[in-house]
């Protein structure tokens, strides 16, 4: 029917005015009731041990857009390095190093060394961290570098994956934990002003958070930077400075030491005119941190004029730093009210009609570097601390978040570099480090950190990371020093990687967001008789339906790190969506559904399906104790194989009715074949379309199409 033409440009325009409203709704998947084993053996939790979904839970993941994005040499990976040149670990000559200062990855990602703006790196990507249950990614801009190339390409994948009904994380971004002024202007002109993939936004309080100080947002102002005198502040004191302004100013700042200690708090205060004006703004600050800027905002802003700053109210240890030299003219320097010669350290920033804008758009948390204070107050949040970690609140005084992390680059209570020895790596738990030959394995740091987290049971859970995976190559005494990345245990990536843990973090992190959040019950079959004929009127009663997401078969053509190779997968055909199990007393049967035909049936790795019978991951490969469908499909039928062992290795064990026609499918299964008499209680199973036939489980992850992803499987409730 054709629409009226005002009636159809209505609908034109509210299209295009708000994108968020017009994108189609989300298609449930239903992946929190996916079932899956590592392969250490650990199965995900499911409704019955970590109850319904909870309101008001999100999960965020530290995710880095920088791979490639600085220099390119290599790859230089270090766990290869010191595996053919373990001298190499103490000498900084050694020639299996890559130069100085250039990037060196800690370990091979499971889909190569790749670059930030993959697309198809992206989509895969946005897949599994959905089927986990990431809420939003918090891109890294604390080195000043937006790589808007990367988030654009991020984006535009995204806008693609949501327009085709999957659900797709959100995103945001944490500054730099200084002066983020420059980072957030930028992201605000060329993001957030212009409403680029707004749907996408991770909002916090009803708009897109960032991870910044919000002091530092300002317009150019006045400022005393340099110091060589801590001036402290005695109790029953103040310490002040006075100054004048042209403009109109919208927030002072002093830098306050305090000599190393913490729990230190104080008064900061602005007067109009000096020492002895009316008090215009004021506010008291909790655990000061050594050498911050002590902030104070001004709302409304002050017009131009003269005022004093003052400190006041101390407790604890904590002061000025100040300049013995007067740095500005007309501005003086005051103790007790006062005159005194000299300087004090301070910053004013003009009120600016863009940054009221910025402020209004965004809500803002100011990040915090360190990983052993916590916050110096309200509305902070962390990225990565040690353990115990500490609850972040807002100014209302409600828990909002607490960092997990994967391992932390501190030693004896001090940053370091995860490359020294007592780091505290991916096997530190406890106080000390297990020394089991698989530890590194086992994410007992990420443990450990989940359960304080789930403890506190904040908000939201800042979890750091996902693919940081390279890091600059510095030296310390002729021994080189890799600070944020290094080795297996060295390291805070929880992507899967090629070799070592595999994707044992992958699932880890799963699991711990599931008894975080809660999974909804996994739903019974509801079954009807199914002929296997070709028709398939007679499934569409049958419930429930096991999802896929749509569009995620896609093939990949893209340079590797380096530029010299380039990283090609063309698997992909069948896009599965939908499949369906239906249960008769003497046999079960399984329907599947694609976005588009089903290509021609033929070949071993054409829609195959996986059956692990006895829901047992320890018989069969991968727990699968039976494959369908190898054999391609002839005179309406297919071969059920059963498996030899624990490895790829298969038997025929009959041929069973299989008819398709389209872009479905459906196969009958006798339950003796199956080596069962009657059903089971359930069934867990996966369809996987043009996966290598060699026994690599990374097959699932990176060839053709899986239903579900990765290790995932669908559970059908048959009783």
């Amino acid at each position: 029917m054709r629409l009226p033409h005002a009636l159809h440009a209505a609908l034109c325009l509210f299209a295009c005015l708000s994108p968020a409203l017009a994108a189609p709704p989300v298609r449930d998947v239903y992946a929190d009731t996916w079932v899956a084993t590592d392969a250490l053996g650990r199965a995900l939790p499911t409704y019955e041990q970590v109850g319904p979904p909870r309101k008001d839970r999100t999960a965020a993941l530290f995710y880095f857009l920088w791979m490639g994005q600085h220099s390119q040499t290599g790859p230089w990976d270090i766990t290869k390095i010191l595996a053919a040149h373990p001298e190499a670990r103490l000498a900084s000559a050694n020639p299996a190093w890559g130069p100085m200062g250039h990037f060196h990855h800690w370990g091979e990602p499971l889909f190569g060394y790749y670059v930030s703006d993959d697309r198809w790196v992206i989509r895969k990507h946005a897949g599994l961290l959905a089927a986990a249950g990431v809420d939003a990614l918090v891109f890294d801009t604390t080195n000043n570098f937006t790589y808007d190339k990367c988030w654009t390409a991020l984006g535009d994948t995204l806008d693609q994956a949501r327009d085709q009904g999957n659900a797709t994380p959100t995103f945001a971004f944490i500054a730099p934990f200084g002066d983020a002024n420059s980072v957030v202007r930028r992201l605000y002109d060329n993001l957030y002003q212009p409403r680029k993939y707004e749907r996408h936004w991770f909002r916090w309080d009803g708009k897109p958070l960032i991870l910044a100080n919000p002091v530092s947002v300002r317009g150019e102002g006045l400022s005393s930077l340099e110091h060589d005198l801590a001036v402290r502040l005695e109790a029953g004191g103040t310490l002040a400075q006075s100054f004048t302004v042209a403009k109109s100013i919208g927030a002072v700042a002093a830098s306050t030491p305090t000599w190393s200690t913490s729990g230190a708090a104080v008064r900061i205060s602005l007067r109009r005119g000096g020492p002895d004006g009316p008090v215009v703004a004021s506010r008291r600050v909790e655990n000061v941190l050594d050498n911050a800027w002590t902030t104070l905002d001004l709302t409304p802003p002050q017009p131009a004029g003269r005022y004093t700053l003052e400190l006041s109210e101390p407790s604890g240890t904590v002061g000025w730093w100040t300049n013995r030299r007067p740095t500005l003219p007309d501005a003086q320097a005051y103790a007790d009210g006062k005159p005194v010669p000299g300087t004090r350290s301070f910053s004013v920033a003009n009120a600016d009609d863009r940054a009221r804008s910025i402020m209004d758009a965004l809500t803002f948390r100011a990040p915090v570097a360190s990983y052993f204070t916590g916050p110096s107050g309200p509305d902070q949040w962390g990225w990565l601390e040690v353990f115990p970690q500490h609850l972040y609140k807002n100014s209302k005084g409600e828990g909002e978040m607490v960092t997990v992390g994967v391992a932390q680059n501190a030693v004896d209570g001090n940053l370091s570099a995860l490359s020294e020895e007592r780091s505290l790596g991916r096997s530190y738990h406890g106080g000390s480090w297990d020394k089991r030959p698989n530890a590194v394995a086992l994410g007992l740091n990420f443990a450990e950190q989940w359960e304080r987290a789930l403890k506190l049971d904040p908000r939201c859970v800042f979890i750091t990371g996902w693919n940081e995976w390279v890091a600059q190559r510095f030296d310390t005494n002729s021994r080189p020093t890799f600070v944020d990345q290094f080795s297996q245990e060295g390291s805070r990536d929880v992507e899967p990687m090629r070799g070592g843990h595999g994707d044992a973090y992958y699932y880890q992190m799963v699991a711990n967001i599931r008894r975080y959040k809660g999974v909804r019950p996994i739903p019974p079959v509801v079954s009807r008789p199914v002929k296997i004929d070709g028709r398939f009127e007679d499934w569409r009663p049958v419930r429930p339906e096991f999802r896929d997401f749509i569009g995620d078969a896609v093939n990949r053509d893209h340079e590797a790190w380096g530029g010299s190779a380039r990283l090609v997968n063309t698997s992909a055909r069948n896009d599965i969506t939908v499949a369906k199990v239906s249960r008769s007393a003497s046999a079960l049967s399984f329907y599947v559904g694609a976005q588009a035909p089903l290509t021609p049936p033929t070949g071993t790795s054409w829609m195959l399906l996986y059956i692990d019978a006895d829901r047992n991951p320890g018989t069969g490969w991968l727990g699968y104790d039976f494959v369908v469908g190898r054999g391609g499909l002839r005179g309406g039928s297919t071969t059920l194989e059963r498996c030899v062992g624990s490895g790829y290795r298969w038997r025929p064990a009959a041929r069973v009715k299989a008819a398709m026609r389209g872009s479905e499918l459906e196969i009958s299964i006798p339950l003796k074949a199956l080596g069962l008499r009657t059903a089971p209680p359930a069934i867990d199973f996966k369809w996987a379309d043009n996966v290598r036939q060699n026994g690599d489980w990374a097959g699932f992850y990176e060839d053709g199409d899986a239903a579900p992803d990765a290790r995932f499987n669908y559970r059908a409730r048959l009783r």
